[in-house]
């Protein structure tokens, strides 16, 4: 798991590192919004940002929504302002949670951890004897690996990333499209689920007539 610090109190940072070091926790930090956007620009693959709101070059929050909350990464803000008015700020804008300074690194860490267990509980779903990673895109039937080719992942992974919704017909040739380069016709695409569904021995994927293919939570 990567974690973020945008932090520009060296004290903080110093003590921080060090603790989420001994707690086998990778910590990068970055002093300001600039550096944030840089860093973010070219390493997307962060699992969550611990973000103080008070930084020299601009306001925390507004880097979030500008940036972070479209990432879709867990934020926890770091504040020394107790007024409601920003906490409630905070959590409006999406965060997951908060810390008030001075803080108990203790504290941060167990609310990291539980922010963490929630995001890897949130990459596995399990429909029926099905499970599948939605980090390593491979699914699994009573915990054994199935074969699938790079098509079939990516077709099973669109459906499980649409849990409960209908994907259409018309999206599955686009994603085809934009993946393969090659066009593909209807019949090709019902081949393709034929497949699929032969390798996971289950009737997880349902046809809706006429429109698509979905997969829905147990």
């Amino acid at each position: 798991m990567n974690i973020l610090l945008i932090e520009d109190n060296i004290s903080i940072i110093k003590g921080l590192v060090y603790s989420f070091l001994n707690s086998n926790l990778n910590l990068i930090y970055k002093t300001n919004i600039k550096m944030a956007k840089e860093y973010l620009d070219n390493n997307p693959n962060i699992n969550l940002i611990i973000l103080d709101i008070t930084l020299p070059d601009g306001n925390g929050i507004t880097l979030y929504e500008d940036i972070i909350k479209k990432l879709k990464i867990p934020t926890i803000f770091l504040t020394a302002r107790d007024e409601e008015e920003t906490i409630v700020t905070c959590l409006d804008s999406g965060a997951e949670d908060y810390m008030i300074k001075p803080f108990s690194t203790k504290e941060l860490l167990a609310r990291v951890n539980k922010v963490l267990r929630h995001i890897k509980k949130k990459s596995i779903i399990k429909v029926k004897d099905i499970t599948f990673d939605l980090d390593k895109v491979v699914v699994y039937k009573n915990k054994e690996e199935i074969e699938l080719t790079a098509l079939e992942r990516k077709l099973v992974n669109l459906l499980f990333n649409n849990l409960g919704k209908t994907v259409s017909r018309i999206i599955i040739l686009d994603k085809i499209w934009e993946w393969t380069g090659n066009y593909v016709d209807d019949h090709t695409v019902t081949v393709y689920f034929k497949r699929i569904r032969e390798k996971l021995k289950t009737d997880i994927i349902e046809t809706v007539k006429g429109i698509g293919y979905r997969i829905d939570e147990e």
